[in-house]
């Protein structure tokens, strides 16, 4: 896949979020955020399973999961903090707030991860371009946070 190609459907995820995460907030207004989290993860779960046997991808052969380093798995207990936190937040400071803020910290962690190489990421060096980049991005958020 083109480095195009992968940038685009980058932006359809964060698309995909927003869309997800207000989708989620009315949910647990109508549930309540333990509900919807749960309702989530559930009905995302079914959805993959029947995915995966349809296309015949995957396994679910619970030795191989069993070989992953444990804190890869990080993940699970990650997804169902964000689905929490972004129905909870969405409510009582709107969409574009929320998300802005969301972006904020995805990309600080980025920049950690990137910079330090964690969870096997590979190490990407920062230039002074990133940097003004990041500043720009920074006043950029500032400007939308109302």
């Amino acid at each position: 896949m083109s480095k195009l190609v992968s940038l685009i459907v980058a932006a359809a995820s964060g698309v995909a979020m927003a869309v997800q995460g207000t989708a989620n907030s009315q949910l647990s207004q109508k549930t309540n955020l333990w509900e919807a989290t749960f309702l989530v993860h559930f009905l995302g779960t079914i959805i993959v399973s029947v995915i995966m046997l349809f296309l015949g991808v995957g396994s679910f052969r619970f030795e191989k999961w069993l070989s992953v380093p444990w804190y890869l798995y990080i993940g699970a207990v990650l997804s169902v903090l964000i689905v929490y936190l972004v129905a909870m937040s969405i409510p009582k400071v709107g969409v574009c707030n929320a998300t802005t803020a969301i972006i904020i910290g995805q990309v600080t962690a980025a920049v950690i991860i990137d910079q330090l190489g964690l969870f096997g990421a590979q190490k990407c060096a920062w230039s002074v371009s990133k940097f003004l980049g990041i500043a720009l991005f920074a006043a950029g958020a500032k400007l939308l946070i109302r």
